[in-house]
């Protein structure tokens, strides 16, 4: 690849601090394959020092072989090549050690079909590429085994109905409809999840915030609890008789507080607390259970997208929703052991009108 030891070229220190602060690594090179920049975000990526980079021939620099193990450089050949091409596409390459990396090639010519000038390599890491597909895999994943047991059972429900409507009384009617009825809220709340999360991740989340009684809107959440079915034993509230003027969306605090409670009633056990009262400058809400806990080593993980810890069923949305409507607040949400060792995830409200409202 090489032929004679060339001296390093030196960088313009302006150049220098310029490729630098890009978030992509960087490998520029002259007319004679020489390396001229190698940012320090393509040190990072491939390992080698920038002083031992400058100077050498990118293809020692950069030794990279396509997945069928095939030299990238002789293959593409920038210099000797065709002399209209511009550039080659992102594609996935290996490093001698076999890390992946993504390359993207740009051809710098004085004129079109002149001779090669500079070739400018843009690097990223592979890593990153294969936890976006990991992401997106999960969320294919989470998708079909959350719609395919309700689906299954609508379908179902519904087939022997129309095929045997005749040999049912109205009561096991009824009671299929009834089921049919959950099963398409379950269907339909987990596409809300679903917007949701995408509304976060894409900071769309809109906000319609007012004044807000949070005492008020955890009576209604018991109360709906407990005609659900749910024993009123088994549901808490503690509040504070002065709390100050608390601005939220309403319907998105309501929300988070369904969201927490589920999530003690899934996972918890024992009684589950409720509790309101006001914190420096703010309101703080903590729902808390009796049963094993949140360990201290995957508390931050919890608020993840997609986590769910090996426990029972959920898509793993829930948890980061809540966090996202509560940043969206200004406020902040933290996990932490309850009196009774189990989980209490209090969340902190700013009082006063919002910024974005005044």
């Amino acid at each position: 690849m090489t032929g004679h030891q060339r001296e390093p070229i030196p960088q313009h220190p302006d150049a220098l601090d310029n490729y630098d602060e890009l978030p992509d690594g960087v490998v520029v090179a002259d007319a004679q394959r020489r390396v001229v920049v190698f940012n320090h975000r393509a040190a990072r990526i491939t390992g080698a020092a920038p002083s031992a980079a400058l100077g050498k021939d990118i293809g020692d620099v950069l030794p990279l072989e396509d997945p069928e193990g095939r030299p990238w450089w002789e293959c593409t050949d920038p210099w000797g090549g065709l002399a209209i091409r511009t550039r080659q596409p992102e594609r996935a390459l290996l490093l001698s050690d076999g890390r992946e990396v993504l390359v993207t090639a740009h051809y710098v010519r004085p004129s079109p079909g002149a001779p090669l000038e500079r070739l400018v390599v843009s690097l990223r890491d592979g890593a990153a590429r294969a936890r976006q597909d990991r992401g997106r895999s999960d969320l294919v994943s989470t998708v079909a085994h959350e719609l395919r047991s309700p689906l299954t059972s609508i379908k179902g429900f519904t087939a022997t109905l129309l095929a045997k409507w005749e040999r049912f009384t109205d009561a096991q009617k009824q009671l299929m409809l009834e089921t049919v009825n959950a099963d398409a809220d379950r269907v339909t709340r987990l596409i809300t999840e679903l917007l949701d999360a995408s509304r976060i991740d894409t900071g769309r989340l809109e906000l319609k915030c007012q004044v807000v009684d949070i005492p008020a809107a955890v009576d209604r959440l018991v109360e709906g609890l407990v005609a659900s079915g749910t024993a009123r034993d088994r549901l808490r509230v503690v509040r504070h008789e002065e709390l100050p003027e608390t601005w939220a969306d309403p319907d998105k605090i309501n929300q988070v507080l369904g969201n927490l409670v589920e999530n003690a009633m899934r996972h918890g056990a024992g009684t589950i607390t409720m509790a309101v009262e006001p914190a420096g400058e703010g309101v703080a809400v903590t729902v808390s259970d009796e049963g094993e806990g949140v360990e201290d080593e995957v508390a931050e993980r919890v608020f993840r997208k997609f986590w769910r810890g090996g426990r029972r069923g959920g898509s793993g949305l829930g948890l980061y929703i809540v966090k996202g409507i509560i940043d969206a607040h200004g406020g902040s949400i933290t996990v932490d052991r309850s009196p009774s060792g189990g989980a209490a995830f209090r969340f902190l409200l700013p009082v006063g009108t919002p910024d974005f409202l005044r």
